[in-house]
């Protein structure tokens, strides 16, 4: 399953529409790959949403990641979970949604990136690279954190933390395998936001193999 270019993540403090027309607008500008983030939510309503936007996935044949909650990725069949440093332990999250669900975790510095890979994640969340308002992730770790982690780390590398247009090339130029972006996509026009963030991953890639 292809774990590049970029994750669209939910956000209901940068755009008050519906969790499924978020998703919607974001796959239909072509986004292959979303995350369901809800920090507030009773769990049942998560799990609930989680179904109705896996099925929104499948229809475009996107990969959907719940966030946090292996249990509920898992009875939503969703194609994975992110999890954070403080959630349950990756290798207990295996567990729960097996072998071929994808896990990945969000990683703040060079000694968590290396203990994610050797406890078998799918990916790593690396940051937050810049200040962030989308929630309280401590200090922005800049882009040259992107670079230490993938001289040693041989998973997909996702970057995340106030990724907007303006400096996306300056993650991108560091060979991060894709961006987590919320708020630049969801805070105005959803689809064009969307479209020219894959525009500029593309053109990067573009330059970068002739």
């Amino acid at each position: 399953m292809y774990l590049g270019g970029l994750c669209v993540i939910t956000d209901r403090s940068s755009c008050r529409i519906s969790y499924e027309e978020m998703v919607l607008r974001t796959l239909r500008a072509g986004a292959g790959w979303v995350q369901y983030r809800d920090k507030i939510s009773a769990k049942r309503t998560v799990y609930e949403e989680a179904v109705r936007l896996r099925n929104i996935a499948r229809d475009f044949e996107a990969v959907f990641i719940v966030n946090d909650y292996p249990d509920i990725a898992h009875a939503a069949d969703a194609d994975g979970v992110h999890l954070g440093q403080d959630d349950l332990p990756l290798r207990e999250a295996r567990k729960i949604v097996g072998r071929k669900k994808i896990v990945g975790i969000s990683t703040h510095n060079l000694n968590e990136a290396i203990e994610a890979e050797r406890n078998g994640a799918d990916y790593i969340g690396v940051g937050p690279v810049f200040q962030t308002g989308t929630k309280d992730a401590g200090l922005p770790k800049g882009t040259a954190l992107i670079r230490e982690i993938k001289r040693q780390i041989h998973l997909p590398v996702v970057a995340i933390g106030g990724i907007n247009l303006d400096n996306i090339m300056s993650v991108m130029q560091e060979k991060a395998d894709a961006v987590a972006v919320a708020s630049a996509i969801l805070s105005g026009n959803i689809e064009d936001n969307t479209r020219k963030f894959l525009e500029m991953i593309k053109s990067f890639r573009i330059a970068h193999h002739s």
